[in-house]
Order: structure tokens, then C-alpha cells, then sequence
């Protein structure tokens, strides 16, 4: 069946205000920065909002596969199980896992971890045999056929996978993440801190120490390709992959400090299209200025001014086929928005 939803993404244009926090922390523990239009504005770099997405969508039933450098490990245990002594599961394990990974993260489910025993179990966990040179051709294989993102591996097919030592596994990532900026120019600010001994025994403070923070309004902006998606999944639960992502992206939020500067707030406003061709965010070049009431209202205002003219200049190549808003007096709850986006989506 030819992909009903070539060129076709879904991109959240979103909108979402922090007061106090250090949503992200740059190597010496301060919030990160960057220089956009020649003003300082705040960052959470992408990776720090992909895993609580990812997270996320386990919290949501979604099964996720396993990021891990124990590969090895799992295999070993798997082999176990399924009758191997000890040592040749050992070597069971750190063969298999050599013909994928070196000392990296290696990115897989279950399925494939299960399809890796069974197959050594079929050759009596005989060490020769794994160590003859067409086993990795024949271990990649094993693993492309035992993938399914549509069951146990969603966040593989969102979020991509790169196997160096076997290019045939490598899976495009669906979605795209912009990392997150301040609308608005910020200026990092520092919090004194004291600590006291319960059982002091003298006055004074027995620690001291400072803790670099900011709050901003953040422009967030995430595409995903419904093309590659339903090629990741072979057609298959593209429905419940929208749902599931969409609802992830609401209720994500980046945990550094979450314990002493407390960051918890939902999305205050998004407008999400769907459209055909080229991604398209907003960039805000030029900060926005608060004029005594907030950044929120100037920020929408101009995400809607910006993407609007945009849209005018490419005319027919903007292939807008529908768009959203959810917030800034939109009735519509983020259910309705799911409910929304899943029925632009043909499943098989």
C-alpha cells in the first residue's frame, strides 16, 4: 500500500510560560542561554524536553524499548532463561551484543532482545557458531525482521534510532524538536542560600551557596512527519502514535530543579497545523517586550502575526490543510485537539 501521508506533518507551535525555575542546566549549573535576533534569551535545549516526552508516553501505557549500553546483559539473562549455563550465556550475551553496539547507548525492544535468545538457543548456545563471520549479517537481519515500533517500540519510531556498527537498522526519526527559546530577552538572576544544623552548636549557618535561575515565556516548536511515522509503523496504530505523542507533549516538562524551584504549567497556548511540504517554524527574531503586563499576550499576538505572514508569502507551498488553536480564549480542552488530529489520520 503506497503512504497515504507522504510530505504530510503535524507541527505545535507552542506557547508555554515559566515563573522561578533552571528548566535546563549548562555545565556549571546555570540555565541555558543563547543569542537570538542580538538579545540573551533563555533555552531548554530539545533533548531535555524528548526524554520527559518520552517518559511521558510510558506513563500513558505506551510501550517504550530500551536506551541502555546493557546489551550484553540483557541478552545474557535472556539466554539464562532459556537454558544456557552461565558462562556460554555469558558469551551468548557479549557476542550479540558486539555485532550491534561498542560501549554506546543501543536503542531496541523486547521483541528483539527475545528474537536474539531464541535464535542462539536454536544453535545450543554453540559459541563457534555465533563467532563465524555471516552472524552479523544474520544478527542485523534477525533484528530488522523482530522490530515492531507499532507494538513495543513507539518512542523508536518518534524519536529515531542510529546503529553505527549495523547501518540497516537505522530508523528516521518522526518528529523534530526545536530547541526551546525565551520569546523575550532574559537576565539570569542568582539565589543566595543558606542551610542550618539541626544539632548546631554554634550561631551561623552551617552551608551557603547560590543557585542561578530565570522565568520566561518559551517558544516551543515541534514537527511531526506523519510520512515517516506510517513508514516506521508499517501503517499500523497511527491513530493511537498522534493521540499518544500529543498528550505526552502537553504534560511533559524538563525535571532539573523540579524539587527547589518548582516548574509545573501546561501549555498556554498552541496553535498545531497540519500540513504538507517543508517544516516551518516561527524564529521571534525580534524579542518581545512585556510593557507592564507579561510576555504571554505580546508572545501570541505575535506567533499568530508571524505565522500568518509566512503563510501569505508561500502561498499555495504552505499546504496548510487544517489548523488549531487550544488557549487565549479557544474553548478547545486538549481532548478535543487529539480527537481532532486523529481523524486527519488514515490508518490501515
Amino acid at each position: 500500500m503506497s503512504n497515504p501521508l507522504t510530505k504530510t506533518r503535524i507541527e505545535y507551535h507552542i506557547l508555554q510560560s515559566f515563573p522561578v525555575t533552571c528548566l535546563n542546566r549548562d555545565d556549571v549549573g546555570a540555565p541555558k542561554t543563547a543569542i537570538v535576533g542580538g538579545a540573551l534569551r533563555a533555552r531548554v535545549s530539545s533533548q531535555a524536553w524528548k526524554r520527559p516526552v518520552r517518559l511521558a508516553l510510558q506513563d500513558l501505557g505506551v510501550k517504550l524499548a530500551m536506551r541502555t549500553k546493557k546489551v550484553a546483559q540483557i541478552i545474557e539473562k535472556g539466554c539464562l532463561e532459556a537454558g544456557a549455563n552461565e558462562d556460554k550465556a555469558k558469551e551468548c550475551g557479549d557476542i550479540i551484543a558486539g555485532y550491534l553496539t561498542k560501549d554506546t547507548l543501543h536503542f531496541f525492544t523486547t521483541r528483539e532482545a527475545d528474537a536474539f535468545v531464541e535464535r542462539a538457543k536454536e544453535l545450543e548456545f554453540d559459541i563457534e557458531k555465533l563467532k563465524q563471520k555471516s552472524m552479523e549479517k544474520e544478527i542485523a537481519k534477525i533484528s530488522k525482521q523482530a522490530l515492531k515500533p507499532e507494538i513495543d517500540g513507539l518512542d523508536i519510531a518518534l524519536f529515531g534510532r542510529m546503529v553505527a556498527k549495523a547501518p540497516e537498522l537505522n530508523i528516521e526519526a518522526a518528529s523534530s524538536f526545536a530547541h526551546a527559546i525565551s520569546t523575550h530577552k532574559i537576565s539570569n538572576e542568582v539565589d543566595f542560600f543558606t542551610a542550618l544544623d539541626d544539632e548546631k552548636d554554634e550561631q551561623g549557618s552551617a552551608h551557603m551557596g547560590s543557585l542561578e535561575f530565570n522565568s520566561a515565556t518559551y517558544y516551543r516548536y515541534i514537527s511531526l512527519d506523519l510520512g515517516q511515522l506510517w513508514t516506521s509503523l508499517s501503517g499500523q496504530s497511527i491513530d493511537n502514535a498522534v493521540a499518544s505523542f500529543t498528550k505526552a507533549l502537553f504534560e511533559a516538562i524538563p525535571t532539573a530543579r523540579q524539587t527547589t524551584q518548582s516548574g509545573a504549567s501546561f501549555w498556554d497556548y498552541a496553535k498545531v497545523l497540519v500540513r504538507k511540504g517543508q517544516r516551518l517554524q516561527a524564529s521571534f527574531d525580534k524579542p518581545v517586550k512585556a510593557k507592564g503586563n507579561g510576555f504571554l499576550e505580546p508572545s501570541i499576538e505575535h506567533l499568530k502575526n508571524e505565522l500568518k505572514a509566512k503563510e501569505e508569502m508561500a502561498g499555495s507551498m504552505f499546504g496548510k490543510i487544517d489548523e488549531f488553536e487550544i488557549g487565549s480564549g479557544s474553548d478547545l480542552t486538549i481532548d478535543d485537539l487529539v480527537d481532532k488530529l486523529v481523524s486527519r489520520v488514515p490508518n490501515e
